[in-house]
């Protein structure tokens, strides 16, 4: 893991007024609540609009974060990342900023603190979040002593505890993260070979290095911290400056920062200090653009022998307000190949951006099975088969693996994820349907499900059947209750139709040993291609019960999608070439 030597600290020259306080909840120690500084919002920490700078908001969270960390610690902490930085909310000069900070989990020398943000109106008194985020602090070594952290106490309100656990899953992610992104990159570049990626426009591209951006500051004490390094939160400020520069070329316009991918901190700086800031857009994506930026250190004494130290970079993604009149950013090119690494990276950043958001953040979001009777089977099934062709017909579906056999697409529509899976099958429509229609044979291709019951039978359309799956992540199995509506073309062209979604019966109901989980709407669309060849689509509306299936491949540490889909295929011929001879 990469260490940053520039904790925060906390800072009152000229800042306005600020209250530190600390948790002192019953039965619990002083030194384990989380810590909130409450800062009112004046006209120095505004930007021309009169809207709070993110750059000044930067500083404060990773000020409460360092201080939260080293009260956990006892000793002194440095940051190593920020991430999962979200703006909700915009902040106004006269309101006053709420910031919590606790440490959600430590891991042996480094720790997760979590940082929420919330706005108060002053003479309402109405409270809204403006965002959370999450810093890796890591012990400030001190020679050759080595320091183990102490378990943080769970012992705490419910909210605590899910964000413990959460935790790990955070970093299990972080971990995963660099070869995740090696493994798309590669994904990607075979996209763009195959001319998946190339854009078509009516208008002009706008080449990314006009954007570019560069900019020097040079270390003075103020902005030192409590340790004598670069305070962080003041690096995090200017880079967003630079970056904030970099988007406004692009649209002409005045962005608003609305996500930080990451803020890595590599390396130390200390007082004397030149930093070199160099930002530049990397790709635009019609309603946002992300703005990469590299920070370099110069030592004075070396000043001119031109050797910096690459001591941090970020990623951030902004949005044009909606008070603006161009509500979309103009298309984009690279003139070089690292613009190119730069432009296909964006596209690799913003697919791990949207798994982090799925599974990081996703819900439960209440019972979607519908109770199914003999005297409802007709409507169900109906509409158990229009939503999953409306799925189907959705447009903007945008390629994430292509193979000769197999390609796997993704959908995201606010926060509504769907995935399609194409395949290419050796064998004809008829007999895909066939076997495909009737799930008690699934187990046979589809690792995950274990078994596979018939439960009733409403006609030769409608099948219910109880389906019960493996474990992803240990804990316990889970199972599903299915609707089975299976319909064959009516005239040339249309498909074979296979669509599946949850329902409830009595004669089914929760097992205390399974995790009950439903499905809105999947299923398979099957077209004749020329025989014996077929095209048989897998769709599938992504909720919190089907998530741990597929949340490898959305995160690209996973092949799991394209290796079923290749199970699959393998089942379908290999019957065809049974009953052939």
């Amino acid at each position: 893991m990469n260490q940053n030597w520039s904790g925060g600290a906390l800072d009152m020259g000229s800042q306005g007024h600020s209250i530190l306080v600390g948790s002192r909840e019953k039965g619990r120690k002083y030194g384990s609540g989380p810590l909130q500084m409450c800062q009112s919002v004046l006209p120095c920490h505004a930007n021309y609009q009169g809207e709070l700078g993110a750059g000044q908001l930067l500083k404060w969270m990773d000020t409460i974060a360092c201080l939260a960390a080293e009260r956990h610690a006892g000793t002194a902490c440095v940051t190593a990342s920020m991430d999962d930085i979200r703006f909700e909310e915009t902040v106004r000069v006269g309101q006053v900023i709420n910031i919590k900070a606790r440490v959600n989990r430590a891991f042996n020398t480094s720790m997760e603190v979590g940082i929420y943000v919330m706005v108060q109106e002053v003479l309402s008194g109405v409270m809204k979040r403006v965002c959370a985020a999450f810093s890796t602090f890591v012990v400030k070594p001190r020679g050759t002593q080595k320091v183990t952290l102490k378990p943080v106490d769970v012992h705490g309100s419910v909210e605590e505890m899910l964000e413990h656990s959460l935790a790990s899953e955070r970093r299990r992610l972080r971990l995963y993260n660099e070869e995740a992104f090696k493994n798309l990159m590669m994904d990607y570049y075979n996209l763009q070979d195959k001319g998946l990626w190339n854009r078509k426009a009516i208008v002009p591209l706008i080449s990314t290095e006009l954007t570019r951006v560069e900019s020097i500051e040079l270390v003075l004490p103020p902005h030192a911290n409590h340790h004598g390094n670069t305070f962080g939160g003041q690096i995090m400020a200017w880079m967003e400056n630079v970056a904030t520069l970099a988007a406004s070329r692009l649209c002409s316009q005045f962005p608003s920062l609305r996500a930080v991918d990451m803020f890595q901190f590599r390396g130390p700086s200390s007082v004397g200090d030149r930093l070199v800031f160099k930002a530049m857009v990397n790709n635009a994506f019609q309603t946002s653009v992300e703005v990469g930026v590299r920070v370099e250190a110069y030592n004075c004494e070396k000043w001119s022998e031109g050797t910096p130290r690459h001591i941090n970079s970020a990623f951030m993604i902004y949005y044009i307000p909606v008070e603006s009149e161009r509500q979309t950013f103009p298309d984009v090119t690279f003139t070089t190949h690292d613009g190119e690494r730069r432009f296909l990276g964006a596209v690799v950043r913003k697919r791990i951006r949207m798994a982090r958001k799925h599974i990081l953040y996703s819900r439960d979001e209440g019972s979607i099975s519908v109770p199914w009777g003999r005297n409802n089977q007709v409507y169900l099934g109906y509409n158990n088969v229009a939503a999953l062709l409306v799925l189907a017909g959705k447009q903007g579906w945008e390629a994430n693996n292509i193979t000769d056999k197999v390609e796997v697409y993704v959908h995201e529509e606010a926060d509504l994820l769907c995935l399609r899976v194409d395949m290419e099958v050796r064998t004809s429509a008829f007999n895909a349907f066939s076997l495909l229609n009737d799930l008690r044979l699934r187990p046979c291709w589809d690792k995950h499900y274990l078994s596979c019951e018939e439960v009733e039978k409403g006609d030769e359309e409608e099948t219910v059947y109880h389906v019960k799956c493996g474990t992803i992540h240990g804990g316990k199995h889970r199972d599903f209750v299915f609707l089975l509506s299976k319909r064959q073309p009516c005239k040339d062209g249309d498909p074979y139709v296979i669509a599946l979604r949850s329902v409830t019966v009595a004669t089914v109901p929760p097992d205390e040993n399974c995790i009950r989980s439903e499905a809105k709407c999947a299923g398979f669309l099957i077209h004749e291609i020329s025989y014996p060849t077929c095209k048989v689509s897998y769709y599938n509306q992504v909720t919190s019960g089907v998530l741990p299936y597929v949340e490898g491949n959305l995160a690209g540490w996973s092949k799991s999608m394209e290796e079923t889909a290749m199970s699959c295929i393998s089942f379908l011929e290999q019957d065809l070439l049974t009953t052939m001879f």
